[in-house]
Formats: structure tokens, C-alpha cells, sequence
């Protein structure tokens, strides 16, 4: 199986997020129902690893709090983007929960992740979208802010690929609860 942990975005939010896609007809969008904030791709594991898996994330704990997008950018940096995604507000709260899950899955025997989180939901994938089209589309979408939503929860997923694109489908939840309980 192909595995990632997210946080699911509120419906009002994914829509606010679906209206920045478009403007880019070379891009290929992510489907409004597949917005998410991936907290760790963990990528192939077998039967045994998806049920240590699950074990180890449901020790997580970590308090509810409140989470916020803002702006709007693209991977990697320079002349030929290939991901174009909405930022988050900065988060002490989501990044102690992105830093527990990272834990719970090493205490699971997955490799720790080597790159640096970078949170954002990503809008489309790009190929040979010109850099000059991306960076109009930034500055006409810079200001992007969503309200703030109650994050309360956080999936496993999996994905299977297909010529359509990624199928998700969630495998478990774990609830934040508060500190205390």
C-alpha cells in the first residue's frame, strides 16, 4: 500500500481554495475533493508496516487548535515550477503534531523523513507551465486567506494511481484531544 498522514480541509475552505485553480491551462489541477495537508508521505508498505502503522498513530497526542491558509507560491523555486500550492499561517500547534507523527511512525520502523516540512495543500502539478504564467497567477492570487478552521482530527490515507490521477482513500482517523483526557 501507498500511505500518507493529512489533515482534511473543511468544505467551506475547499471551496475557497478551488476558486484559485484556473488561469494555467497547461496545469494539471488537484480535484477539490483531494485537497489535503499532507503531515508525511511514508510512500510503499506491506501488510505488516500498514498495521504498525496504524498501532503507532493512534498513540499520537496532541490538543486541538486552530489552522489558517494564506498565500499562494510554487516548488521548487525559480525557473520551472512544478507544484503550485497555498501556505499555511505559521503554527507551533500543527507543527508539534507534524513532529509526533514523524515519531509514531519511526517507532514503527518507517525511515525517518530527510526533507524539512514544508506545509502547504497543493493546487496542480505543473510540467511545461512557463514560470512567467505561474508568477501572474501568484501576484492576481497573492492575498489568498482563509478564516480560520478548527483542525480536531488527522487521517491515514491511501492512494492508488491511476491514468485519472490518485485515488485516496482513508484507511483510519485519529482525534486530537485535549490535553489532559
Amino acid at each position: 500500500m501507498r500511505l500518507f498522514v493529512a489533515i482534511d480541509l473543511p468544505e467551506e475552505v475547499k471551496n475557497g481554495v478551488a476558486g484559485l485553480c484556473g488561469g494555467l491551462p497547461e496545469a494539471r489541477w488537484v480535484p477539490m475533493e483531494q485537497f489535503h495537508l499532507t503531515l508525511r508521505f511514508i510512500g510503499e508498505v506491506d501488510e505488516a508496516g500498514f498495521r504498525a502503522i496504524k498501532v503507532a498513530l493512534a498513540g499520537v497526542q496532541a490538543p486541538p487548535f486552530p489552522l489558517a491558509l494564506k498565500g499562494i507560491g510554487h516548488f521548487p523555486p525559480g525557473r520551472h515550477p512544478r507544484v503550485l500550492w497555498v501556505g499555511l499561517e505559521g503554527s507551533a500547534p500543527l507543527l508539534e503534531l507534524q513532529q509526533e507523527v514523524e515519531l509514531a511512525l519511526v517507532s514503527a520502523a518507517i525511515p525517518p523523513e530527510e526533507r524539512k516540512f514544508s506545509p502547504h495543500i497543493t493546487l496542480a502539478r505543473l510540467k511545461e507551465t512557463p514560470a512567467e504564467k505561474v508568477l501572474a497567477l501568484e501576484q492576481r492570487q497573492g492575498e489568498f486567506a482563509s478564516t480560520p478552521f478548527p483542525v480536531t482530527e488527522f487521517h491515514l490515507y491511501s492512494s492508488t494511481l491511476t491514468r485519472e490521477g490518485a485515488i485516496h482513500t482513508r484507511e483510519a482517523s485519529y482525534p486530537l484531544l485535549p490535553e489532559g483526557r
